[in-house]
């Protein structure tokens, strides 16, 4: 009899353990149940854009998975596990019986408890629905005001801009991008915007939210108010995970929360494994079990699942945490242990240039990085490669940290020396090269 496995969530996590999978065991069974069809999260700021048609923020059609071999329950949400049992119980009252399954049910925007936070005219920018609705909303003119100063809302910053409304960004921290730069680099990034027409409000605390003359009134502890056609909350994420109660399988009562995954990202009970938003996985640089929300630790974990479901004995080496943007040409990037208070720190800052450079050191590995830069220098975009190269490399930079600590711009000359390139090669995830050939790759809308 075929191995019944069952897919949990239709996002990265989820399409890439499919597709490995498929690489690897062509004979199983495969079950996904997704609420919704299968997207790219990442690609949604170029539809807001309209950069891209709607029709290309699908990863996977109903066709298409049907030529994987792969039956769909799309539409439906999971409602309990019986991990005893083997069993999925959905919205409807409906079961799925597996051998194993994994849980990819992703995370959802969460909102603050502020008076007016869930009202109309109040958005969020998560899933498609949602960024549906915020394209209804912003027009040419359009007052828009961002709630959060984090990498959600950098990720959507460029789109909104583009479809010609006034931004102010509000962020509660003292300055923005509190959890991806340093207050340094976070000068340079708020002079730039505010240069190319962003208004932003730190270290202001919103107390409640209402409708004043058919707008949006926004009020603070401390200072005025703000007045908008539109307010977008990217106020950070929640993962999905309540379905889970009395299911036995262990979850995370540390900040952040998510599934306790070995190095196989298996859970608590072993035929039940946990990949992307909802999985607290291993750092790479550290070992800690952290929960990695970002869109690379999504295709890393979903690949060593399938592979492993698959029956390969495959360990995961860990996630590397970063975050990398672009806002009005401004290339921001920060990789691994960026905000290491007890590294030694080489920084450099070249304010007429808006650039700025920080590089972290344990002994003579790099473990920590973050660049700013306009995007049009060579520089930046070259170097944001070479730095997270040798960040998740590990090479030892010993013979060059004197050079680099007075030279933190100059990283291609000890990049190069030290081989990276031919360390990084073999670091594939699945330890070996990608191979799907016989896979539809159509993701047209049908």
């Amino acid at each position: 009899m075929a191995t019944r496995h069952l897919i949990i969530g239709g996002g990265t996590a989820g399409l890439n353990a499919i597709r490995t999978l498929r690489e690897e065991d062509g004979a199983s069974e495969i079950t996904l149940v997704s609420r919704e069809r299968p997207y790219s999260r990442m690609v949604l700021p170029y539809y807001l854009g309209a950069t891209i048609a709607e029709s290309h923020v699908y990863t996977a059609t109903p066709a298409s998975l049907h030529a994987w071999g792969v039956k769909t329950m799309l539409g439906r949400r999971a409602a309990s596990l019986d991990t005893a049992e083997h069993r999925l119980t959905l919205d409807d009252g409906s079961t799925v019986a597996y051998d194993d399954c994994l849980i990819a049910t992703g995370s959802r925007a969460a909102r603050p408890p502020i008076p007016g936070a869930e009202g109309p005219g109040v958005h969020s920018f998560w899933t498609l629905d949602e960024a549906r609705a915020v394209i209804a909303a912003v027009q040419p003119g359009t007052k828009v005001v961002m709630v959060g100063a984090g990498f959600i809302s950098f990720t959507i910053l460029n789109a909104i801009l583009s479809r010609g409304a006034a931004l102010t960004i509000v962020e509660v921290a003292p300055r923005i991008l509190p959890r991806m730069v340093d207050e340094a680099c976070a000068t340079i990034v708020a002079r730039w915007l505010e240069d190319h027409g962003v208004t932003i409000r730190a270290g202001a605390t919103l107390t409640k939210i209402e409708e004043w003359k058919g707008k949006r009134k926004l009020t603070f502890k401390k200072g005025a108010p703000i007045f908008a056609d539109v307010v977008i909350m990217a106020t950070g994420i929640r993962t999905n995970l309540e379905w889970l109660d009395g299911s036995g399988i262990e979850v995370s009562a540390e900040p952040g929360g998510g599934i306790l995954v070995d190095d196989h990202l298996r859970s608590s009970v072993k035929t039940v494994y946990a990949a992307g938003d909802v999985a607290r996985g291993p750092n790479l640089l550290t070992g800690t079990l952290e929960v990695h929300a970002i869109e690379p630790t999504a295709q890393e974990h979903g690949r060593v699942v399938g592979a492993n479901m698959a029956g390969r004995d495959l360990a995961y080496r860990g996630s590397l945490i970063m975050n990398i943007v672009e806002v009005c040409h401004l290339d921001i990037a920060s990789f691994g242990q960026w905000d290491d208070a007890n590294a030694d720190v080489f920084t450099a800052t070249r304010a007429d240039r808006s650039q700025y450079r920080k590089l972290l050191f344990r002994g003579g590995k790099l473990t920590g990085a973050m660049i700013c830069g306009p995007a049009e220098d060579i520089w930046t975009t070259n170097d944001v490669g070479m730095l997270k190269g040798l960040v998740y490399s590990g090479a030892d930079l010993s013979a060059w940290k004197t050079h680099l600590k007075g030279n933190p711009f100059d990283v291609k000359p000890a990049y190069l020396a030290t081989h990276t390139t031919g360390k990084l090669l073999p670091q594939t995830i699945l330890g070996r090269a990608s191979h799907s050939p016989q896979l539809p790759q159509s993701v047209m809308v049908q």
